[in-house]
């Protein structure tokens, strides 16, 4: 039976991706009552629905640059494998990886994310806080002034209208914003507008990266499983073109092999994004390998979803479908085989349980781009790109809500078949980029924050995204708590409150690799980083070590003085003592400059160290 409801709660979350999921997280923690909807029966969007369980992070990821809860997650899918195979670690003793990819450093079925994630959100739904609708998508908003009051969503039930106090946009493609009237851009920005010499000289609205249809198989050698042919196969494989060679940055060939290593040294296509590694988890060989598909030949880049009609998008939707399963048919019939002895692997046999389809793909893509909210603050890749810096960090933003790092990874878009792959430096989130110019009372909550058509290719992964929706759900919290507007919390006094709040919750807002969140000195590190610390030219601005246990640099004493000043609410200036000039900031130089805060020296020593400012900071913050 069709109905239409009403339900009311103080924050809506439109999207139950890995941002709409840790903004809810975040809401509900916090005390908030909760709606989170998905479009999907699924929970987790790239992590789960849309297939990429194999996370996309960086190399510091096991000790550092993600949320407590991220990190949380993370130990429970792994929690997973521990108790099914009774396997704890890698062979080498590193953290469990079970599909031991080399992409990646965790890897699993998506069904475990899923039931992961039920699992975080499950006691605040047995408290009424949280109702979760699935399998709904909005179609509505009704913003009467500058802000939202309600949003209407369907599914095959009916509809849902959602009054809210605040309304969170966690959607893979930014539907909400044209919903509500938000300004918001898509494409590729033009030079002019964001000066990034690698933007397009005119603006390119339709120029959105290609989106993907994951898809997971099994080997099974002597068999025959060789899916019909889709309709269209030709065209699509030339059209990609279908190959496992491909072009470096340099334009060099990187040629890959299905099993077996390259023949220039680079690691077999099969354990690229591989989710069950059969052996490591069961060394008797009855547990095959279950390899996810997310290569470039199955990228659709033909059509942009986001300007399509509903009729339009419905024919996309279906070419990428045919797209990816004509990859599996030529894997299975024209790939040439490693060993040289003809082509395709028919063995290849297709898992639709693996993606809980019945055509075995994801039950969504996995979308890379997104309409981007016209934000208060813009991210652009003159911000994170590495070429041209010398120090170890990307720009520094006094605003940060969350820390990232990423490769600037751009595949192919529509009319545009260039990829790009440019280093970047570990950066920040600022909290100005999920702020929309207006409605006052929406937020974006993943990849549809305020950055450029390039430098949302390094803000859209897995931790990122999470970060960003766990703090736009804490934001959106605070904001309930202390009656006020996103807006207003950004360009006030609460900026620094809110920020405290977020490294309470484990959330790191400044890269400082050797001091994590559980560092006694955490919170007063994160803050003078916050208030500038690494601003001058020394030893701790040209490394992610903080070496809390170290004197201070003369080149970077100026810098961390005046942090520590403002950490603690004082306008002065740190008192420098020239006499002093190429040696470590002096004890009498800490104590003169925490004098004019009325800051404790007692058991400093000398010269002090990173932690004795901290241990003199601690009880002013």
């Amino acid at each position: 039976m069709v109905t239409n409801r009403t339900l009311s709660c103080d924050i809506a979350i439109i999207g139950g991706g890995l941002g709409g999921v840790a903004a809810a997280l975040a809401a509900c923690d916090a005390g908030a009552s909760v709606v989170l909807t998905e479009a999907t029966d699924w929970l987790g969007g790239q992590a789960t629905s849309q297939g990429v369980s194999a996370l996309d992070e960086h190399r510091y990821i096991e000790t550092f640059g993600a949320t407590r809860r991220y990190a949380a997650f993370r130990e429970a899918i792994r929690d997973h494998y521990r108790r099914r195979y009774g396997i704890a670690t890698m062979p080498d003793g590193s953290p469990l990886n079970p599909g031991d990819a080399w992409v990646s450093a965790l890897c699993f079925e998506p069904r475990v994310g899923v039931s992961v994630i039920e699992t975080m959100l499950a006691p605040h739904v047995t408290a009424g806080r949280l109702t979760i609708l699935r399998n709904y998508a909005p179609i509505s908003a009704i913003v009467p002034g500058d802000a939202i009051t309600s949003v209407t969503v369907t599914g095959a039930d009916g509809d849902v209208t959602i009054a809210a106090r605040f309304f969170l946009d966690a959607t893979d493609l930014g539907d909400l914003l044209p919903l509500t009237g938000a300004p918001w851009v898509t494409g590729a920005e033009a030079r002019s507008d964001t000066g990034e010499v690698d933007a397009p000289e005119e603006a390119r609205p339709g120029e959105v990266q290609g989106f993907t249809f994951c898809f997971a198989v099994e080997y099974r050698p002597g068999e025959d499983h060789t899916i019909p042919k889709p309709e269209g196969y030709e065209r699509l494989r030339d059209s990609q073109p279908f190959t496992l060679t491909l072009t470096a940055a340099d334009g060099a060939p990187r040629p890959f092999r299905v099993f077996e290593t390259g023949p220039t040294g680079l690691p077999p296509f099969w354990t690229y994004r591989r989710l069950l590694a059969g052996r490591l988890l069961d060394p008797s060989g009855t547990l095959r390998d279950v390899a996810m598909i997310n290569w470039n030949a199955n990228d659709y880049h033909h059509a942009d979803l986001i300007g399509a009609t509903p009729e339009e998008r419905t024919h996309i939707l279906d070419e990428a479908r045919r797209l990816s399963l004509s990859f599996l048919y030529w894997l299975q019939t024209e790939v040439p085989r490693d060993d040289g002895s003809g082509y395709g692997y028919p063995g290849l046999r297709l898992l639709p349980d693996v993606m809980g389809t019945k055509d075995g793909l994801s039950k969504a893509p996995y979308i890379r781009e997104s309409r981007r909210i016209q934000a208060l603050r813009r991210v652009t890749a003159n911000d994170i790109l590495a070429a041209g810096r010398t120090t170890a960090r990307a720009a520094h933003f006094p605003d940060s809500c969350g820390v990232g790092w990423y490769f600037m990874d751009l595949h192919p878009a529509v009319g545009n078949p260039r990829s790009m792959f440019a280093p970047t430096l570990p950066f920040q989130i600022p909290l100005g980029a999920l702020i929309p110019q207006r409605p006052t009372n929406l937020l974006a909550a993943c990849k549809n924050i305020g950055t450029t058509h390039l430098s949302n290719g390094s803000y859209r992964l897995h931790p990122v995204e999470w970060n960003i929706g766990e703090a736009a759900g804490a934001l959106a919290a605070f904001c309930l708590t202390h009656a006020m507007q996103p807006r207003e919390v950004w360009e006030g006094r609460e900026l620094r409150m809110f920020q405290r709040h977020l490294l309470e919750q484990g959330i790191p807002l400044a890269w400082t690799v050797d001091v994590p969140p559980e560092h006694p000195h955490f919170i007063p590190t994160q803050m003078l980083l916050l208030e500038g610390a690494l601003e001058g030219n020394g030893p701790r601005a040209a490394s992610l070590d903080i070496a809390p246990n170290t004197p201070i640099d003369r080149a970077d004493a100026p810098a961390v003085l005046r942090a520590l000043l403002r950490a603690a609410g004082s306008p002065s200036e740190p008192v420098i003592d020239p006499a002093f000039d190429h040696q470590p900031l002096s004890r009498a130089e800490a104590a003169a400059t925490l004098a004019l805060v009325g800051a404790s020296t007692a058991g400093m020593s000398d010269p002090p160290t990173w932690s004795d400012l901290c241990e003199a900071l601690r009880p002013l913050l």
